[in-house]
């Protein structure tokens, strides 16, 4: 196989001969991972490649702070092209941001209308053909990014309680702000179908720790259409396009409906959420995963044998048709040691397809 048809049969559960490498760091792990990179001569196994979004007209910070009435905002403060303002926390908070919504006090569909949404602009499409050649030349997979793509958008810019409270009470509000997103979403999601993407990472946190975030029946009435929707209009000019959705946390109960709008493979599938074993038991001749390798628990507090057991233990439940990139489940904090960086590395390298 090449390089790129390994990866997506990996995906399409039809074999594969090596374990592509995929993790993503906090700025302060990287920068040890890049030293260490300079001292030793190692090529990773690769099996994927971004291709960039659709170019996007976005109001000006002027026009969304005129969302933010009476609220002073510390240094540093990013307003991104939705509106939603991104605050810097304390030195102990990292990288991490604290948002605020633009449309919190948002009473009447009419300022939902008026609300500036990013335009994205289809004549980027020429430069999304150009990026996907070159991966393909390349041989890797082209892979657009389009996570945060329906439920997060909107709640991000109306605020979470705000949006379930539209939603359960059946508010005209809740509709219009997630049908708005909805059809931006279509619009970039079917521009990587026709760029020749292999294929699109859509997604949207609705698992907490230990459970979902809101009811099957208020997922399905909202948010399930809306991503088949989605789905349905990238797969309309691409059959062939692979469809990766996210969600972090306890997700089990909305497999059937993800499955059903059309996910192919499910990331990250949290060991310390849900049970992959069992979720590949009954979902496994229908998914494919992306993930397992827990960020909270044996990537950070684990040895570096421990993590190249789960590696294999997870590889070998996949088994050899695939079905699975054993990868870290989310990004690498600090509190995650070089070793075990490393360590999985070396494991999905090392793995033979048994």
């Amino acid at each position: 196989m090449t390089n790129r048809e390994n990866y997506i049969s990996i995906a399409r559960r039809t074999g594969y001969e090596y374990m592509p490498v995929q993790f993503h760091m906090c700025p302060s792990l990287q920068e040890k991972y890049e030293a260490w990179r300079r001292e030793n001569d190692l090529t990773l196994p690769l099996g994927e490649r971004n291709v960039g979004d659709l170019p996007a007209v976005c109001a000006d910070r002027e026009t969304f702070l005129a969302y933010y009435k009476g609220k002073d905002f510390r240094p540093g403060t990013h307003i991104d092209g939705w509106g939603v303002a991104h605050e810097p926390g304390s030195a102990a908070a990292y990288h991490m941001t604290y948002m605020h919504h633009p449309m919190a006090d948002f009473d009447s569909v009419e300022q939902i209308l008026a609300y500036p949404m990013p335009q994205y602009q289809a004549e980027g499409l020429a430069e999304q053909i150009r990026q996907t050649k070159v991966v393909h030349e390349e041989d890797c997979a082209a892979i657009g990014q389009m996570q945060c793509t329906i439920w997060e958008t909107a709640w991000y810019m109306r605020g979470m309680e705000n949006l379930l409270c539209d939603m359960m009470s059946e508010d005209p509000m809740a509709e219009v702000l997630l049908d708005r997103v909805t059809d931006i979403a279509v619009q970039r999601a079917v521009s990587y179908a026709k760029a020749g993407a292999d294929g699109i990472f859509l997604g949207d946190d609705i698992g907490m720790q230990h459970t979902i975030m809101m009811g099957k029946e208020l997922y399905g009435e909202w948010l399930k259409p809306r991503l088949k929707r989605v789905i349905d209009a990238a797969k309309a000019v691409n059959p062939e396009l692979l469809i990766f959705y996210h969600s972090c946390g306890h997700v089990t109960e909305l497999i059937p409906q993800l499955i059903e709008a059309g996910v192919e493979v499910l990331n990250p599938v949290q060991p310390e959420c849900m049970d992959f074993a069992k979720i590949h038991a009954e979902y496994g001749d229908r998914l494919s995963f992306h993930g397992t390798i827990g960020t909270q628990s044996v990537m950070p507090f684990g040895t570096p044998e421990e993590v190249r057991k789960k590696v294999f233990e997870n590889l070998d439940i996949a088994g050899k048709k695939g079905g699975l990139y054993a990868c870290p489940t989310h990004m690498l904090e600090p509190e995650v040691p070089l070793e075990n960086v490393i360590a999985y590395i070396r494991a999905c390298m090392e793995y033979r397809n048994r």
